[in-house]
């Protein structure tokens, strides 16, 4: 990329990067109805080439659910919704429609654990989701009395009336999707556990088995939670490394898919987007006899709590992290997490082009005095970073608008040590907004960017972003301004699923 393309497309990124200033702990309860289900909230996405050794012709795809969970919240954990849909679109000609969706239903089956202590020796089905040690094998050991399992759907063309097709187990049997971190005595080796439930999958339509992986993870959005939500409540001029992390101790629920990059790629064009919703059924109805159990022992009525039915209905979005929190104004949230790219023009077009978030920063840092405003409307910056893809770094050559993360697959991968948390903003070619890893601080990002980390006096140094040393260099103009959260690349697995191990609910016996 030359040095005159790549200062452009630093200063479109940096300055579409500045209306997500506070950026609040990704899409975490973004919008009003979405609070209502967790379980199909979609928290944060993340597209990026593999940096694991070896894997470097693939793209990994991880989609996060069900926001802060705290380690030891049992009983029942945290299993996924089986009346739900999980999908991740990726649109691969640049029109903001998805070409290849692949789409995750998950079965909660319980194994029905009792207790021969009824009359004349009669099974008492026990309250605890585990009778004993779980793992390390897939089979949970026979003790959980929950197995939750899921299938994958390959689906070319709409994601409704395209060409569907069922992905496979390359080593056969059911994916299934490990117990959640309960403690160290019920699961003593969560690592080699959960590394047992890494699968290869057999996509149609492609020669080359990619990987899965459905389970809890360690929380890795860093966020200083608490005091952005208050107003941004922090000394944001403050030392980069205070490492104020307030969900340090939560996990969350990825679905991690590692596809080769000829099964997502079309033709000639490297640049794919991509974005992951969550649906439910159109129709509920509430059972007011769920699962019951009879004087035998056995289970009757096994309807569950609800009935459901009817066409599916999308009930959260998430492509770009922030955009639905930071941008969207409140009335459309709703909106927004049941829409699709193709129309956020016409639907979402005034946000984007009339920001609010720069004119609340200038208040709240600059006392209104216009020093964090960019001129509006916003139509050389923010509408191609996210909207139709910023020239020269992720823009398709098909054009096409919407807002979706969009990864550049042609660009190298940036092994993990030389990685730049501040992605692009540190000379990072293959980091947010191309794609976004896990080590990147959007948080930071963003906040840097409002503070000041573009100028028009350190433009040059853009222009000699130095990508051959031993470490990425850092532009920015002046103070670092950030939350005072910060993560490392070693808060990260050095290879799929890349989301660190769960916190567990409870220590290891001694």
């Amino acid at each position: 990329m030359s040095k005159k393309i790549m200062t452009q497309t630093a200063l479109a990124v940096a300055l579409a990067t500045a209306f997500s200033a506070p950026a609040l702990a990704s899409s975490h309860r973004e919008a009003p109805f979405i609070t209502t289900s967790p379980k199909v909230d979609g928290t944060d996405f993340y597209m990026f080439r593999s940096y694991e050794e070896g894997r470097e012709g693939f793209v990994t795809l991880i989609a996060n659910y069900l926001p802060l969970q705290d380690a030891y919240g049992g009983p029942n954990y945290f299993a996924l919704d089986p009346n739900a849909l999980y999908e991740i679109h990726i649109d691969n000609d640049g029109d903001a429609v998805e070409d290849i969706t692949f789409g995750f239903r998950f079965t909660n089956t319980l194994a029905g654990a009792s207790l021969n202590i009824g009359p004349d020796g009669a099974p008492v089905a026990v309250p605890l989701r585990n009778i004993g040690g779980i793992g390390p094998g897939v089979a949970d050991s026979g003790n959980s009395n929950l197995i939750e399992t899921y299938e994958v759907s390959v689906t070319r063309g709409d994601r409704r009336s395209g060409d569907r097709s069922m992905a496979t187990n390359a080593d056969g049997g059911d994916f299934v999707k490990p117990t959640d971190n309960i403690g160290g005595k019920s699961i003593p080796d969560y690592p080699t556990y959960a590394g047992n439930h890494i699968f290869p999958i057999s996509i149609p339509g492609c020669a080359t088995d990619g990987k899965v992986f459905v389970g809890q993870r360690k929380e890795g959005f860093p966020i200083n939670l608490g005091q952005v939500f208050d107003l941004v409540n922090l000394n944001p001029l403050g030392e980069r490394q205070r490492n104020l992390n307030i969900v340090d101790d939560k996990n969350i629920t990825s679905i991690a898919l590692e596809v080769p990059i000829s099964c997502l790629t079309e033709g000639e064009e490297p640049v794919i987007g991509g974005w992951t919703t969550a649906s439910l059924r159109q129709a509920r109805v509430l059972n007011p006899e769920p699962q019951r159990t009879d004087t035998s022992g056995g289970m009757a009525g096994n309807t569950g709590p609800e009935v459901v039915g009817g066409a599916w209905s999308q009930v959260s979005r998430l492509g770009s992290p922030l955009v639905n929190e930071v941008v969207i104004g409140l009335p459309d949230k709703d909106l927004f997490n049941t829409s699709e790219p193709s129309n956020d023009v016409d639907n979402f077009g005034a946000y984007v082009l009339y920001p609010t978030l720069p004119v609340l920063i200038d208040i709240l840092f600059f006392g209104g005095e216009g020093n964090a405003v960019p001129a509006t409307p916003r139509t050389t910056d923010l509408l191609p970073a996210f909207v139709t893809g910023v020239p020269g770094l992720n823009q398709p050559a098909g054009g096409g608008a919407g807002e979706m993360l969009r990864l550049n697959t042609a660009i190298d991968v940036t092994p993990a040590a030389m990685q730049s948390d501040l992605g692009f903003l540190g000379c990072d070619l293959a980091g947010f907004p191309n794609g976004r890893r896990p080590l990147e601080d959007v948080t930071d990002i963003a906040l840097n960017v409002v503070m000041g980390a573009i100028t028009a006096e350190n433009q040059n140094e853009l222009q000699t972003c130095d990508l051959s040393g031993d470490a990425p260099a850092v532009v920015n103009a002046g103070a670092v301004v950030n939350d005072g959260a910060l993560f490392t690349i070693d808060d990260f697995l050095p290879g799929f699923p890349y989301l660190n191990h769960p916190t567990p609910g409870a220590p290891a016996v001694e």
